[in-house]
């Protein structure tokens, strides 16, 4: 099976090494120093306190590789539209593009049953450049557990976690899926094909809608955000106001708001992936993790105030950094 890993940072770099050190014809998309330190020296992956060296194929050139079997964008969510030209030099006629990227994902109501089936999300694929690009029949979902960080060029170090669960659309088990499993549990991670992966999709999305904008507009980490009863009370509002939305569109939610931000509470001090490209200077999140909720409670007629006022108060302290489009 050749599978592409295109945007090798942190997590595609952790991807790609796993997978090349257990055998799989695996090609790297990177660029920059990560890159040119790769070549150079290997892609050097830390996990579990062991460093181990990979040499997958890597270029900057998508064209260079050719064709795959699969391709995992692991990119941020807003960096995908305008890599889709580049996307397309990697596909054949069957190849499988799995949406390794965190929040809504363009594709989300492809096949969906109901009032809503096919629609685009404006918020996340504007343009609908992803949808007529790559097409939604392509595609795997993917929700992303493992952390990682690119601690220096060429070096990646895991810190935690191991599962990465995938699914169809439309719920099947099909044989790419089964496959792609099995390329994934070969690079040492835990990877079930979920018949749901929309509930899964969510049960990330239900943190990171709340805690994400909130730790970016405070500093806080989770466990302060937690524990400080008024900045707890606005993020079980936005998650409220989300779960109404997932659930009115058929999600099925496994625990209760209580015990969801107790669980990121117990998460300890971590800072939010978004408050760590504010204070980066990088572009953030806000889209795929926030604006696509507030899309999808107009869709549905499911009112979001408190997310909405958020959201507001997270694009201008963004913009201001310029980590936002003005």
């Amino acid at each position: 099976m050749r599978i592409c890993v295109f945007g090798a940072g942190a997590i595609g770099g952790l991807l790609g090494a796993e997978l090349a050190l257990a055998g799989v014809d695996v090609t790297l998309i990177a660029r920059g120093p990560h890159l040119a330190a790769m070549r150079k020296d290997g892609l050097r992956l830390i996990r579990d306190g062991q460093t181990r060296m990979a040499r997958p194929a890597m270029t900057d050139n998508p064209a260079e590789a050719g064709p795959q079997d699969a391709v995992i964008v692991t990119l941020k969510a807003h960096s995908v539209p305008s890599v889709v030209p580049a996307l397309a030099q990697l596909m054949g006629p069957e190849t499988t593009l799995v949406s390794a990227v965190n929040g809504v994902p363009w594709w989300y109501f492809y096949g969906l049953d109901g009032p809503n089936r096919d629609h685009r999300l404006a918020s996340v694929d504007p343009g609908n450049v992803q949808w007529d690009g790559i097409g939604p029949d392509r595609v795997i979902g993917c929700v992303v557990y493992p952390a990682a960080e690119v601690i220096e060029p060429g070096i990646v170090k895991h810190i935690e976690g191991d599962r990465f669960i995938l699914g169809e659309p439309d719920g099947s088990r099909s044989d790419r899926a089964t496959k792609l499993s099995q390329a994934l549990i070969a690079g040492s991670f835990k990877a079930p094909v979920r018949p749901r992966i929309r509930d899964d999709i969510w049960v990330k999305l239900w943190g990171n809608v709340a805690f994400n904008p909130i730790s970016a507009l405070t500093g806080g980490t989770l466990e302060g955000i937690c524990e400080d009863g008024e900045t707890r009370a606005v993020a079980r509002a936005v998650m409220i106001e989300a779960q109404r939305v997932g659930e009115a569109l058929g999600i099925k939610f496994p625990i209760d708001v209580e015990r969801r931000i107790d669980g990121a509470q117990a998460v300890g001090a971590h800072k939010t992936s978004m408050l760590q490209d504010l204070e980066a200077g990088r572009p953030m999140e806000i889209d795929a993790l926030v604006t696509a909720v507030g899309e999808m409670g107009r869709l549905v007629g499911v009112e979001t105030p408190t997310l909405d006022l958020v959201l507001a108060l997270v694009r201008q302290r963004a913009r201001t950094a310029g980590c936002y489009p003005q």
